[in-house]
Formats: structure tokens, sequence, C-alpha cells
């Protein structure tokens, strides 16, 4: 038995068939296999270079939670016809021989994007002969780098303690299957899902790759890139390159990547093939990008895809730009925009004279656009007990981790001494419309504790104090206008200015932008004119 193929436009897998390849043959529905899995399968479909893969379905992980181990023993024939694929597509083995010694990633992939929230585990199926074999094929250095990466991630992720992984790399692949399952009800994917108010969810995938090595020699590294800016929503391709990397070095934040620029002077061809695959996979997607990739030896190598977490400003940007190229239509475009994401570009900003006058304490990288203004803390639990208190808090730290969500939930701005802009400090952050600066410098925010402070996080700026605000309105921001015009056009109901009602309008509803009941009850009552000094909020709640 050979684990099947994508083929047809099946609804769901029968029930014993809980792992897919991922062949490109057809492209799998997220909620059959999670985002990460459906956007391997459709980049191999459309002749990307991306490492073989298999995945081991949602459906597997619900029947986990209520079969436990009896589950695992279930899918385990197809498990290994999995790895059976991926040994015949690479020409490696895994658990060691005559040939190269085959590794994987073991990767969580929700049906939903959750950054962060669940586990990984990386170089899976490396033991002390397999470390062996790659030192003779390539070298000591790159083999007991990648065993150590292995050991630390591993014996994180399944809890180890002291005690080193299994030599036999099917228990390594058995303990970490279930590993990345229970990371679904982890503290910090249920807060996540949570403040999402995410309850259509019911489980992960778990992915299955052949490894990638971005640690192997000179002209091998690891990168992420956004086909467009997921910050500011300029055109431009945005992203970092760390030479020598894994994916977890860029995105656990202790490191400090490059810019994409170095990788184009280091490799040109290979930045080139990168930017060319990040337009078609924009187009094919009809949305902006995040990408995840590897580079081996000088070949680039496409791990995953899927849409770009952004700030509130790139949002309305990307919308509007979206619509204007006619990747999308203008419902679309509204659809794409929320009352969150126009309420948080329209938050107070700093006037040019009140940034001159202040005292600077730090600065480093824009990571998500904003104001955020609170007392300095610097750990997640100090985060929660002030939020609980009603004070605001700015979470203050070295770097973030998954374990530091729950703080940043509850923080009104997130600051870390390193990593880049595609740290999981910034890109949670994003996700949570939470002002962040990253990169600020090792040591330079020491002290801080207990200071009041104010963050911009479009400029990567943190001043001493409460700085006054200045605030803004639709008409001063270009894409805010085209937004509130195609509103307005697609609207029966009428939302005017307090200072623009038009004459002759006898009865009309003064409502709320940031409380949607308000709204409720003036469309309940009948009234087809509201007034509100926010129009856009108003009329994207009644889109909806």
């Amino acid at each position: 038995m050979t684990a099947p193929s994508l083929e047809g436009n099946q609804s769901r897998p029968t029930a014993p068939e809980l792992v897919l390849r991922l062949d490109g043959r057809d492209v799998p529905a997220r909620e059959l296999v999670g985002g990460k899995a459906h956007g391997i399968a459709r980049m191999r479909g459309n002749g990307l270079r991306t490492p073989p893969a298999f995945v081991v379905g949602i459906e597997a992980c619900q029947r986990y939670f209520a079969e436990g181990d009896a589950l695992i023993d279930d899918i385990w024939d197809q498990v290994m016809d999995g790895i059976a694929w991926l040994e015949a597509e690479t020409g490696h083995t895994f658990g060691g021989g005559p040939e190269i010694p085959l590794l994987v990633s073991v990767r969580s992939g929700a049906a939903r994007s959750m950054p962060g929230m669940m586990d990984t585990i990386l170089n899976l199926g490396i033991n002390d002969r397999t470390r062996e074999q790659l030192a003779a094929l390539v070298g000591a250095e790159f083999a007991t780098d990648t065993q150590r990466r292995f050991r630390e991630l591993y014996g994180a992720v399944v809890g180890l303690g002291d005690r080193l992984p299994p030599a036999d790399p099917r228990e390594q692949l058995r303990a970490a299957i279930k590993a990345v399952f229970d990371s679904w009800n982890s503290p910090r994917a249920t807060a996540y899902r949570s403040h999402h108010a995410i309850t259509d969810l019911h489980g992960t995938a778990v992915t299955v790759q052949a490894m990638a090595f971005g640690n192997l020699d000179d002209q091998s590294g690891t990168g992420v890139l956004f086909s467009r800016n997921p910050l500011t929503g300029a055109a431009e391709a945005f992203g970092e390159w760390l030479p020598r990397g894994q994916g977890e070095d860029v995105v656990s934040g202790r490191f400090d990547p490059l810019p994409l620029s170095a990788l184009a002077a280091q490799m040109p061809t290979v930045h080139a093939e990168l930017l060319s695959a990040a337009r078609e996979l924009e187009r094919q997607n009809t949305d902006v990008q995040d990408i995840e990739f590897t580079v081996e030896s000088g070949a680039l190598y496409l791990l995953q895809t899927r849409n770009a977490k952004r700030s509130a400003h790139a949002a309305v940007r990307f919308a509007v730009a979206l619509q204007e190229e006619g990747l999308i239509d203008t419902r679309e475009a509204l659809r794409r925009v929320s009352t969150a994401h126009v309420c948080a570009v329209l938050e107070p900003t700093l006037a040019p004279e009140t940034r001159k006058s202040a005292e600077l304490l730090a600065s480093g990288l824009p990571a998500c656009p904003g104001i955020a203004q609170g007392v300095v803390v610097t750990d997640s639990d100090e985060a929660q007990d002030a939020a609980d208190e009603g004070v605001d808090a700015v979470l203050v730290r070295e770097t973030t981790s998954p374990d530091d969500v729950s703080g940043m939930i509850a923080a009104v701005g997130v600051v870390t001494e390193l990593g880049g802009s595609t740290s999981h400090a910034a890109v949670v952050s994003r996700e949570l419309h939470r002002p962040c600066v990253v990169g600020c410098g090792s040591g330079t925010l020491t002290g801080l504790a207990g200071r009041e402070i104010t963050v911009d996080g479009g400029s990567g700026e943190i001043f001493a104090g409460r700085l006054p605000l200045t605030a803004l309105s639709e008409d001063s921001d270009a894409d805010l206008a085209k937004l509130l015009e195609w509103a307005g056009a697609a609207s029966d109901i009428a939302v005017h200015r307090p200072d623009a009602v038009p004459e002759g309008i006898l009865t009309a509803r003064v409502v709320d932008h940031t409380d949607p009941s308000t709204v409720a009850a003036a469309l309940a009552a009948g009234h087809k004119h509201l007034i509100c000094e926010h129009p856009l909020p108003v009329l994207l709640t009644i889109g909806r």
C-alpha cells in the first residue's frame, strides 16, 4: 500500500486514508490538510522547487484527541509509506544506510494560519550514525551543528528534560507527530484562538517534509519573503535573509538577519528567482504572500507560502492596490478590510513638532505601525497582571517566543532588543495589531522597567513619557478615502460626518464607529441616515 495521491476533487479523504502525498497532482482543501500542506501542494503543482512532503490530515488530529496512541498505531503504515515516498523522491534513506541520510521537518498546520502558536521540529532522523555519515559526506561542522539543532528543538518540543532523543528515527517521528498534535491545546495556541474568537477550527495537520539545509555551506541560508511590505503596504518585496541559518533562526528573533538586498548581492540569480516565484504565487492566490525559503548550496527551495499577516495600514493599502491592479474586485477589497483595521489606522499619531522635541530612549526596526503608550513591563505575566488592573503596559523583552503570546495580547505594544522584521515578535504583533519595534540592540532597553514610554511602531522609535497625539480622518489617507467612496456606493445607508449632514435630512441617528451595537440599533429602528465622525468603519460594519 502506498500513501494515496490527491486525485480528483474529493471533499475529504476516506476514513483510512489520513496520510496524503503532497505531489502537486491536485491541491487539497485547507480544511483537510491545513494551510501549510495546501501551499506546498500548490507550489509543487506549479513546478516551483519545493522539497517533497506528505501530510497527516486534520481528521487524524481530531481522532488522536479521542483515541490517543491507538490512532498513531492505525496510521503508522501510512506514515511509513509516506517516508518511503520521500526516500524515492530524494534518493536519501531515512534512518541511515549506504545512501545519503534523509532528514525531515515535522511541522504543524491548521486550516487558518496561527503563526508561531504550535510546534515545529527540524532535522528529524539524525542520530550518531547518520551524523557520522553526514560528516563523511559534507563535513563534521555541518553534521555536528545539525545534530545539535535537532537535539535542542526536539527536546524542547517533545519534553525530554535532560535525556537525549531516541536513536531510532521512527521513534523520533512518532513522538514528534504526537507532540505537534498536542501543541494544538498548548496555552499559547488556546490563548490565540480565544483572542481571535476562533471557534470553527478543531485541530492541526502535521506536515512531514524533506529537509533543505540552509546551514550547509557559505552558499546556503534561510529567509522569509513577503511579496509586498506587510508593515506599510508598499508594493515592493520585503524580507530578511540569514546566511548559514535554518528557518527557526529567523522567526525565533534570537538572531539579527540581513535585508534581502544582501541575498541579491551574494546570489543575484537566486534573488531574481525568488522574486519571480513571489509574484507568481501572489497572482495565483490573489493576495500578498508570506514565503519561507531556504537556499542550499546555491539552489533555492520554497518551503511554504501563505497569505501574509499584515498591519492595519498595510491591509488598507493592499486592498486598494490589488483592486486597482485587477486581482480582486471592489466587493472583495471591502471584505478584506475590517472595521478594526480602519480604527487602527485612524488612531491618533505623533505630530512632527512633538516628535522633534521628545526624548528619544531607543530606536530599532519598525515592525507594526501605530502608537502605544504605557508603563514598561519585562515579562508576560506582568503584562497580564497590568491589563487585569486596567493599566496600559508595553511588553519590553530581549526577544519574544510563542510562550509570550498571552502577554503580547495583554500589552498595548511590544519592543524587543533582538530580532528582525520577520521575527516572532514582529509577525505576531502585526496579527494582533500591536505597535511593535524590534532589534533595538542588545542591552539598549535595560533600566526601562516601570517607566512610561511612547512607542512609534511606524518609525521604530521609543520616547520617554506619554506624548500628546494628533487625530486623523479618512480624508488624510488616500486609500481610506478610496475605500470610503467604494463603501458608500455599495450601501443603501448614508453615513455623514457631523459637519456634513445634507440639508433636508430630518431624522438621522448618531452612532459610535467603535461600537457596532449602536449601528445595529440604528438599523433596527429603520434609520437610513447615520451620523458619525468616522463614516468608513460604520459602512464596513453595515456591509458585513
